[in-house]
């Protein structure tokens, strides 16, 4: 079935996570992406396990795209990307700011080939400013965001980070529904627009509901760190980890008869919502205590029985076994020539009508080229000398 952005055609230069990401979802959703490389591949082709070429991250970043591998650093090649914004309606990148007006390829060029496409900028951390420069990773974005010093220690209060690529996610996703956004308007007014997004602003926004709500209210600012939510609920069993948490009164009150605690509800410091924020340090100490007296089943099975919201803690390669993930059918398994079955967390949102699916292997190295020079309208002479010139390159 066609997926919702069927006959949209993406052209992608982004590389790493961030852009790649929030165009292999436009590709899981029906949109044509032609990821544009360099010569040699990006980065993520050679990060992680191996398997005939295509390694699982890169995989995971681009499965459904198209690889058109091209020298940029030759005018041949930029006139070669020049015809096929020409053809596009989205155009995405997230070179360091500057970098690819250098190119040639700027948003004004693009404009001008294609007046209404979507021309899509991610950067580290703007356009301008005293850090534009820079190169970015993930761990530059939690430390600047703010997210290392929500993940601190709350005895010791020394930062930490989180150990997964937050910001390059959040990131993705955030761009993902600023092109979808842009399209849409598209379809209205007819007109194209630039989408210009920094992972150091998406990363605030992400973290400002709640990390950030002792500074929402101005001439009132406190220290984020004197109101913490207490979410880190994990707790010891007799035999393994579960968290368990109760945030309204009613469950509150079910946590206290599942810990056969029915005393705590009239604790003056475990009263009212209100009161269990300020004392979470000796709220949790407590509950802790508790919880551990029991098994992970059975304390589980009191905290479900009185409404309590409440896990098992599971590692990553109990997940893929658990009856909720495969009740939801959560992952997929699916069979992609000599790399066999793989494994991929389908796409999250069911469409009824336009379903985002998992529609190809990730590409390998310039695996499309001649076909998408062919699309173009280049002749099979002109793709072979491209090729003979060192332009191209092709599988």
């Amino acid at each position: 079935m066609k997926g919702p952005f069927d006959g949209i055609r993406v052209v992608d230069l982004t590389s790493m996570v961030s852009g790649p990401v929030s165009t292999m979802m436009l590709a899981d959703q029906g949109a044509e992406v032609i990821k544009v490389e360099p010569m040699h591949g990006e980065q993520m082709r050679y990060i992680g396990p191996n398997k005939n070429g295509v390694t699982a991250g890169f995989f995971s970043c681009n499965r459904g795209k198209r690889s058109l591998a091209v020298d940029l650093k030759k005018p041949e090649g930029i006139e070669l990307v020049k015809d096929l914004i020409k053809t596009a309606d989205v155009f995405v990148q997230n070179f360091r700011p500057g970098a690819i007006d250098r190119m040639g390829l700027g948003e004004s060029v693009a404009r001008a080939l294609k007046p209404d496409i979507v021309y899509v900028s991610i950067s580290g951390f703007g356009e301008k400013g005293p850090y534009a420069h820079k190169r970015v990773y993930d761990p530059v974005i939690q430390a600047l965001s703010g997210a290392a010093d929500v993940q601190a220690d709350r005895v010791t209060k020394e930062p930490a980070m989180f150990r997964v690529i937050i910001a390059d996610k959040v990131t993705a996703v955030t761009a993902a529904q600023a092109m979808s956004a842009a399209l849409f308007a598209r379809e209205r007014t007819g007109e194209g627009q630039h989408v210009q997004l920094s992972m150091l602003d998406t990363m605030v926004a992400f973290f400002w509901p709640e990390n950030f709500s002792t500074l929402t209210f101005v001439g009132e600012e406190k220290d984020p760190s004197t109101f913490q939510t207490g979410l880190d609920l994990i707790y010891k069993t007799q035999d393994g980890y579960i968290t368990a948490g109760a945030i309204s009164d009613d469950e509150w009150r079910g946590m206290c008869a599942a810990l056969n605690k029915p005393e705590w509800q009239n604790d003056e410091r475990f009263a009212t919502s209100t009161a269990r924020f300020q004392n979470v340090k000796v709220r949790k100490e407590l509950t802790a205590i508790e919880i551990a007296k029991w098994s992970s089943a059975e304390i589980l099975d009191r905290l479900d029985k009185e409404s309590v919201p409440s896990a098992p803690i599971l590692s990553r390669a109990e997940l893929i076994d658990d009856v909720q993930i495969v009740e939801n059918d959560t992952l997929v398994i699916g069979e992609f020539g000599d790399l066999g079955q793989v494994r991929q967390a389908r796409p999250a949102a069911r469409m009824e009508k336009t379903p985002a699916e998992i529609r190809g292997a990730a590409p390998k190295l310039g695996e499309h080229t001649e076909a998408i020079l062919s699309d173009l309208g280049y002749d099979a002479d002109k793709i072979g000398a491209l090729g003979q010139d060192g332009i191209v390159s092709t599988t």
